[in-house]
């Protein structure tokens, strides 16, 4: 499992998930959305009690990962009847994390606000994060791009890989579909508080063991770029990780502005309405430009450097046995 992991992050590190594929199948997360989308339309009604509708997203969540881990059994199975069937099944596997696309989504924003100022980074960062761009300043938006990127190494790349090595493609399937759902329905709104509660409560649970393998990665990394502080990282998440608004965002996020000796989350607005939230790194550097988030990229890049490495380590012990 853990040598199916190891190859998946090789070959998703190199290629990515190719546009000309995405156009004409799309991606897992997107059937996964279609699906998801397809029973909140049809199950969540605002006629039916809070009761109701929390018994309804439960069922919800099981009916989701109960479908994906069988069409992911039946390919993972499927595979070894075929020639070179587990390459091919590496690089199906491959679909799941999402290092390439998370490094140039965030790249791209430290690229819009050195070459086309505040207004092209507020629209870059728009993309990757859902706070209200218009009010943010130069600093603002490299720490939304930073932030974007600690969290979303943790529950796009290590978390994965993490459940793909625990449970082979279906074990990183279901992780992708319980994720899309608290992304799509865990959401504390009135439509989705008892009808995405399952889902946003399961996330929390399953994202646990990647957001403190990943805040390790960082510190690690953190000790092969210059300026880095590993112990800076460690302090940071002690004393930060656990004032984040999630249980698992926390670890990740405090480890990298620990590391780089920034201030990271903190009060941001969020349609119309603004959200306070403690420093991640209290104490650190507010005032950030386009070069800190090439110096954050680096760290994710040796971090991730790491994670492959470490995984190919199990795989050869495991081999080993």
């Amino acid at each position: 499992m853990f040598l199916l992991a190891f190859f998946a992050l090789i070959i998703e590190r190199i290629f990515g998930y190719p546009d000309w594929l995405f156009r004409r199948i799309g991606h897992p997360v997107t059937w996964i959305g279609g699906l998801i989308s397809r029973l909140d339309t049809n199950w969540n009604r605002e006629e039916d009690d809070f009761a109701r509708r929390k018994r309804k997203g439960i069922l919800t969540l099981l009916i989701l990962l109960g479908t994906v881990t069988v069409v992911a059994l039946t390919l993972e199975y499927g595979f070894l009847f075929l020639p070179f069937g587990p390459i091919l099944l590496a690089f199906v596997a491959a679909s799941l994390p999402a290092q390439k696309s998370l490094e140039q989504h965030v790249a791209a924003v430290a690229t819009a606000l050195r070459y086309g100022g505040l207004e092209a980074g507020r629209k870059a960062v728009s993309m990757i994060v859902g706070r209200d761009p218009e009010k943010l300043d130069e600093a603002a938006v490299c720490r939304a791009a930073i932030e974007s990127l600690a969290e979303n190494f943790s529950d796009g790349v290590v978390a994965p890989a993490f459940w793909m090595g625990i449970g082979g493609l279906a074990g990183g399937a279901a992780y992708k579909a319980a994720n899309t759902a608290d992304s799509m329905i865990g959401h504390r709104s009135p439509r989705h508080e008892a009808f995405g509660w399952a889902a946003a409560r399961f996330d929390d649970m399953i994202n646990l063991p990647a957001s403190r393998l990943s805040a390790l990665l960082f510190v690690i990394a953190a000790f092969f770029v210059p300026g880095a502080s590993p112990k800076g990282a460690i302090n940071a998440v002690f004393l930060d990780a656990r004032h984040h608004r999630s249980p698992n965002a926390g670890w990740p996020e405090a480890a990298m502005a620990g590391a780089l000796g920034i201030a990271l989350a903190g009060p941001r607005s969020y349609g119309g309405q603004m959200i306070e939230a403690r420093f991640m790194g209290e104490g650190g550097r507010t005032e950030l430009s386009y070069e800190d988030i090439g110096r954050a990229l680096k760290l994710a890049r040796i971090a991730d450097g790491l994670l492959i490495g470490l995984f190919g380590i199990l795989a050869w012990i495991i081999w080993q046995i």
